[in-house]
């Protein structure tokens, strides 16, 4: 529901730098962002094997051989499977498969370390083909073997695949002599762009010459206030960090050493001097080229993590003589010195919560009035300002916020210039309400029982906000939004969807439903999300409508920031972005019709809420 306008920024592409291996009996540890499977088993076929083939000329080395044209093509079971042998044990940084026409809706990517004992690293139950890349970040996938595993086929046909590629290398070990102790390495941040440009990239080994090529990096969302960090997996000492920048570098920063991850020293930061020149070199993003800063520690340090935390950004010309920040990007980050261990993973990500759920709140709306000890009343020009292009200010008031006959009742009213709103004036006021310091909560059932009005631009929504919205250095969307239900005046479908990093506004997670038998939005509905701490689930009338899992989440779109508190939201909101995607119109009212006008003017445009519950476990 809160959808900024959206700003030009600097984004990524996966560039896939494939270099010749020699067969996997004899190879040498894996380089950077190699392209393990297409050029190891080119020179040795044997070394990928699959449950069986369509016929001798569709063979499993065929989806391993660099050659776009040719295909494995699995024999016709849903329980076919390919598998590849990297020769060596590797931290894999993504999986890319190249789907034909016969591709699977359902199936599994696994890891082994040993060709028998297989983890599930990435899970697919709605594929549609194509080209698919599956990013492991944040998750521990290290092995030698890899696996695609089939569970159901889109076609009467067997799976079938133009290409197979596993990128990543082998972690730096530990050393007695002066290296890379980061090299393939765990690596951190607060926040990313999206899951191409996730810290991971930072220690795969990769930068192009230029430091301008789009190239596999790690780029922050835009906050001065982010840091990318790296798991040494042992004290080491560290005399010497490199950092590769795109060109949105820092142009203040910090480097810190830790030996828990929570503790931070500071062991460089740059002279005044220093910042002073790398702020005065402003380009525009076309003309403007990275940099390498070599930072070489006045006396060596001791730590086992080792972090930059960016304290100010660069600036841009876009265009002259407009001035433009984006996030970090860093291509990599090296760290010199004696000591670490390749034993260094990433934690394992939370599982699904113990216990039976119980009711912490609820809600029926039989008093006479609001229960303001659950219930916060937002204002436009106090509690929030416009978004999204709406045309109504939130309002405190009985006309739009309040009971009747056992329900809540959010109400829309029209005025022509009446209402003064935040240095705004509105023709229109609305009911919103919420339970920010009232109710902040982390995972559990989440339901309400509503009616909705139905009539173009009329935008009811119940959804979640991340606590920590307004905090500047998060904001929207890291903050995360959930939105269990979204009508935009269309009687016969609601939509539900998520917000985060690299999938908000129009990009977000969604989906529609359409009501079965005829059934309406202005009808009586139950809409719901169960949140854990491995996905969402949504469902209306106890129909699922909506599952994203955790994992496919961070393999395909970006972070998950659903791990901390959010609060509930009740609004009515009048035509804007979300209405006018659909309904194209411009006047009177952006996404809101003359017909909408006339019968908010007429009175009973509004939306009841019979009851809310939150269930929680523990």
């Amino acid at each position: 529901m809160r959808r900024p306008l959206l700003l030009l920024s600097i984004t990524a592409t996966l560039a896939a730098l494939a270099t010749s291996l020699a067969p996997p009996a004899a190879a040498a540890a894996p380089d950077w962002n190699t392209d393990l499977a297409a050029a190891a088993y080119a020179a040795d076929p044997a070394s990928v094997t699959a449950s069986g083939s369509e016929n001798a000329a569709t063979g499993p080395a065929e989806a391993v051989d660099a050659d776009p044209n040719s295909r494995w093509s699995s024999e016709s079971s849903d329980s076919a499977w390919l598998r590849v042998d990297l020769g060596a044990t590797v931290r894999v940084d993504r999986v890319t498969l190249d789907w034909e026409a016969a591709y699977g809706k359902q199936y599994v990517l696994e890891v082994s370390k040993n060709g028998t004992d297989w983890q599930p690293f990435y899970t697919e139950d709605a594929g549609t083909g194509g080209s698919v890349t599956a990013h492991t970040y944040p998750q521990e996938v290290t092995g030698r073997y890899v696996r695609l595993r089939g569970v159901e086929r889109a076609t009467p046909y067997g799976y079938s695949l133009y290409s197979f590629k596993v990128y990543g290398g082998t972690p730096a070990p530990a050393s007695t002599t002066r290296t890379n102790l980061a090299l393939h390495h765990p690596a951190y941040s607060n926040y990313y762009q999206h899951a191409g440009n996730s810290p991971a990239f930072v220690t795969d080994g990769g930068r192009p010459a230029d430091l301008k090529t789009d190239q596999s990096r790690w780029s922050s969302d835009w906050n001065a206030d982010r840091w990318v960090a790296v798991d040494l997996g042992a004290t080491s000492t560290i005399d010497t960090v490199d950092l590769y920048w795109e060109a949105a570098y820092a142009v203040d920063y910090e480097i810190q050493v830790s030996d828990d991850n929570r503790s931070w020293r500071t062991v460089y930061r740059p002279s005044a001097d220093e910042v002073a020149a790398r702020r005065a070199d402003i380009k525009s993003p076309g003309e403007a080229t990275g940099r390498r800063d070599t930072v070489k520690l006045p006396t060596p340090a001791a730590g086992r993590y080792v972090r930059m935390l960016g304290k100010e950004r660069r600036s841009f010309y876009n265009p002259a003589p407009a001035t433009a920040q984006f996030g970090y990007s860093l291509y990599e980050f090296e760290v010199w010195g004696t000591g670490g261990s390749a034993a260094a993973a990433y934690p394992a990500l939370p599982g699904e919560q113990p216990g039976a759920y119980r009711t912490t709140f609820f809600d029926d709306f039989t008093g006479g009035a609001l229960d303001r000890a659950k219930w916060r009343v937002v204002r436009t020009g106090s509690e929030m300002g416009p978004v999204n292009g709406e045309s109504q200010a939130y309002v405190d008031s009985t006309d739009t916020v309040r009971t009747e006959n056992g329900s809540l009742v959010l109400a829309a009213r029209y005025c022509k210039g009446c209402t003064r709103a935040g240095g705004g004036t509105y023709d229109f006021t609305s009911g919103r309400i919420d339970t920010h310091t009232k109710l902040d909560f982390r995972y559990g059932k989440v339901s309400a029982r509503m009616k909705l009005p139905v009539g173009d631009g009329f935008w009811p929504a119940f959804w979640l906000l991340g606590s920590d919205v307004d905090d500047p250095s998060v904001s929207w969307p890291a903050s995360g939004e959930t939105d269990i239900m979204e009508n935009i005046g269309y009687g016969d479908w609601t939509s539900t969807s998520l917000h985060g990093p690299g999938y908000s506004a129009d990009g977000n997670i969604g989906a529609l439903q359409h009501y079965p038998d005829g059934g309406r939005a202005d009808q009586w509905h139950t809409y719901a999300v169960e949140w854990t701490p491995t996905g969402m689930r949504f469902t209306v009338d106890d129909k699922l409508v909506q599952y994203t899992s955790r994992t496919k989440l961070e393999s395909t779109r970006g972070q998950w920031v659903f791990d901390h508190d959010q609060y509930l939201i009740l609004n009515l909101a009048l035509g804007g972005a979300y209405p006018a995607g659909w309904n194209k119109v411009t006047q009177p009212y952006w996404g809101l019709p003359q017909s909408s006008v006339d019968a908010v003017a007429r009175g009973g445009v509004r939306a009841d809420v019979d009851w809310v519950r939150v269930e929680q476990k523990g």
